[in-house]
């Protein structure tokens, strides 16, 4: 038998490294603040920069004219290495937040820093302890953080949501928000909303039940639940089979950040796939609320509507990408959303009423949706051990990462992926916390390409096309300086002209772009931050660089001082 030496006493990291172990006091950020975050635009104080979605920036000290002089001003290196799901699956994927020159950021493996804005050294940093046989779908990675009430909140790997001391880094609360052995996990940035905290379960490959969450900022008590599939004699349990169990096995999952009206007082939620993904006869039915947009009132966790872009889905087109929220010239309130299935969507935000729907990718196969909404499928995986090839493929025309919306050019900024995929059916039975696809997938290795697409909204036309050799598997940035920031899989952090798509500036980051950017500017200096490191479910939407270099690294960049 062995004997085992004991490890000694726990040493605090921050005595084994530079780590200062305290950020300095900020402003308080609440509810109002983050409501008129437009307003202080030197700070990114929530997800998306604001409630609407937008990732817009008002500042323009970097801007079309002095881009080329862009170099970087620090590098944080986030030190990804762990055993949760392999070193391949790492992916650094987060959106840095910055209130009054600290940062905040979280990375895979449960890891959250506090990060001086102007130098990148490191002030304070927290890893959760997840246990090493979560199951996760998609790779070791968390999508970022919010802060608010003097906490920094994160939701972890083991669908824990905590909350941090924002000036130490140390727990306050953790309160547990899924049965990680039933195969949910969390990966998603939380969003305050008044004194809640708002979060959406993540799981969906492994058959479990979608969830949208409130949470008491303080003390992290639950305020409601907002299940995204019904259980009978729900809205919308007619949608699934009545004598089963598929609801309880549903997915829906909504494991990206909702945006938020605070006039309307509505969340706009993107929901996931229905499980088994491709396997559509063990669900028969439209299966709501899957692939849907669903409005929820903020208060009370209900749904007001919904809208279902891709009605008994067979393909993986998950809907939970964002929804960008945006008024016409008379008024009218209306969101916009482009689809993993192709389709660029624009509904009335009121009432879930569609204005206009168009294709936004090259090539669309699964089938065919009208101007008028129907939707009329085509290729699918029917017959078992049969393959078919369709596109777009299920990491979709456009995966969870983020477009952009400039108000000054009217335009969306879509990172478009261009990638087909095989599916052959496979009947599988249902086990907890095992993958229920329902089929296998190969994607394609050789047949791929994407580009950033300049989208007006109100009439669906193009304005130009940015094209590149790879699909664009990161989100894209906007500001008034005339920019549009975009990463590659291939390393390059590119600006183009928010008017014309000519790429004005690229730097080579070592490693490919998963992430979102966001900008900010501490004493006057503006500055662009993103975190680079290629992993998580690359296999599903770019195989042919599943070798690339992984890295782990955030990059701050800046113009010179001088």
């Amino acid at each position: 038998m062995t004997d085992y030496v004991d490890a000694g006493e726990a040493i605090p990291h921050a005595q084994l490294s530079n780590v200062t172990g305290e950020a300095p006091a900020t402003g308080n950020v609440d509810h109002e603040r983050i409501r008129g975050a437009r307003s202080e635009p030197e700070n990114w104080l929530t997800y998306y920069g604001t409630y609407d979605g937008k990732r817009h920036s008002d500042l323009d000290q970097i801007n079309t004219g002095n881009v080329r002089r862009l170099t970087p001003a620090w590098v944080f290196q986030a030190g990804a290495v762990g055993m949760q799901s392999g070193a391949s699956t790492y992916s650094f994927e987060a959106a840095p937040i910055v209130v009054e020159g600290v940062m905040y950021v979280s990375g895979p493996d449960g890891k959250a820093w506090a990060i001086d804005a102007r130098t990148g050294q490191e002030l304070w940093r927290y890893k959760h302890a997840s246990p090493y046989d979560v199951s996760l779908c998609c790779g070791n990675v968390n999508r970022g953080l919010a802060v608010a009430h003097g906490k920094v909140y994160m939701y972890t790997l083991n669908a824990h949501l905590i909350a941090l001391d924002a000036r130490t880094g140390k727990l306050v609360w953790d309160t547990v928000n899924g049965d990680v052995r039933a195969g949910e996990s969390g990966s998603v940035a939380p969003l305050v909303v008044k004194d809640m905290v708002i979060c959406g379960s993540a799981g969906g490959e492994f058959g479990v039940r979608g969830h949208l969450d409130a949470f008491d900022a303080e003390t992290g008590e639950r305020r409601w639940r907002c299940y995204t599939v019904p259980k009978p004699g729900e809205p919308g349990s007619e949608t699934w089979p009545d004598d089963g169990e598929a609801w309880q096995r549903g997915g829906a999952n909504c494991w990206v950040t909702p945006t938020y009206d605070p006039e309307l007082e509505l969340l706009f939620q993107g929901t996931g796939n229905p499980a088994p993904d491709f396997d559509g006869a063990v669900r028969p039915g439209d299966n709501l609320y899957t692939d849907s947009t669903v409005a929820v009132d903020v208060n009370t966790g209900e749904i007001r509507w919904h809208y279902q872009f891709t009605p008994h889905d067979l393909w993986d087109y998950d809907s939970t990408m964002e929804n960008v929220l945006f008024d016409a010239p008379d008024g009218r309130k209306l969101l916009a959303h482009a689809d993993k299935n192709g389709y660029f969507f624009v509904l009335d935000r009121t009432n879930g009423e569609l204005v206009r729907v168009f294709p936004f990718v090259d090539r669309i196969t699964w089938g065919e949706i009208t101007p008028e909404g129907k939707v009329t499928p085509k290729i699918y995986p029917d017959e078992e051990g049969v393959p078919v090839h369709f596109w777009p493929g299920p990491a979709g025309g456009k995966e969870w990462t983020h477009m952009s919306y400039n108000p000054q050019t009217g335009l969306i900024y879509i990172p478009v992926q261009e990638v087909g995929a095989t599916a052959t059916r496979r009947r599988r039975e249902f086990k907890e916390s095992i993958p229920y696809w329902g089929a296998g997938v190969a994607v394609d290795i050789e047949d791929f390409y994407g580009f950033v697409s300049a989208v007006d909204p109100l009439t669906g036309e193009e304005k130009w096309r940015w094209n590149n050799e790879y699909p664009m598997c990161a989100s894209n940035l906007s500001t008034a300086g005339g920019l549009v920031f975009q990463g590659t899989p291939t390393g390059e952090f590119v600006a183009l002209d928010a008017a014309t798509g000519e790429k004005l500036w690229s730097f080579q980051c070592g490693s490919g772009h998963h992430s979102s950017p966001t900008t900010f500017s501490v004493d006057g200096r503006q500055y662009i931050a993103v975190p680079t490191g290629w992993g998580g479910w690359i296999e599903g939407f770019l195989p042919g660089l599943l070798g690339a270099a992984a890295g782990d690294a955030l990059f701050c960049f800046a113009l010179p001082e001088s």
